[in-house]
């Protein structure tokens, strides 16, 4: 399968990267196909030098099949050649278990009818409270 990703190069706490397409089982600093682009993160994000990218290439290859990977397919929406990538703020691996969560809704139930039980006690208060204000209406009236 080809991907379009990164491969990084540059020195130690100065990355730089090249976008490369590869097949997906070469590793990630090793064998490409073709450089379409490059990423400097050292660049201010408002820098037209931060992300470049051969436009005609990575339409082509787009066409043909290769599958941008996460970081890529972010830098090809920005430029206009790709669709948004949805981003899951909370990933499903991360998700409690089935057991967790009837657990967790268990215990969610149990607080709501504690928390209905407390609720009609400060009711009557707020009763006695309209039934003192009633009489002072009517003796302005």
């Amino acid at each position: 399968m080809l991907v379009m990703r990164m491969s990084r190069h540059g020195t130690k706490k100065r990355p730089f990267y090249h976008i490369v397409i590869a097949d997906s089982r070469y590793p990630r600093d090793g064998r490409f196909i073709e450089k379409v682009g490059t990423f400097n993160p050292m660049l201010m994000k408002e820098n037209a030098q931060r992300v470049v990218l051969v436009e005609e290439r990575v339409k082509h290859w787009l066409k043909i099949g290769a599958q941008p990977s996460d970081r890529v397919a972010r830098f090809l929406h920005a430029a206009g050649l790709g669709p948004k990538l949805e981003w899951r703020e909370t990933p499903k691996k991360s998700a409690p278990r089935a057991k967790t969560q009837e657990r967790m809704k268990v215990e969610a139930a149990e607080a709501e009818k504690a928390a209905a039980a407390a609720a009609p006690a400060p009711a009557p208060a707020a009763e006695a409270q309209k039934a003192e204000e009633a009489p002072a209406a009517e003796a302005q009236a």
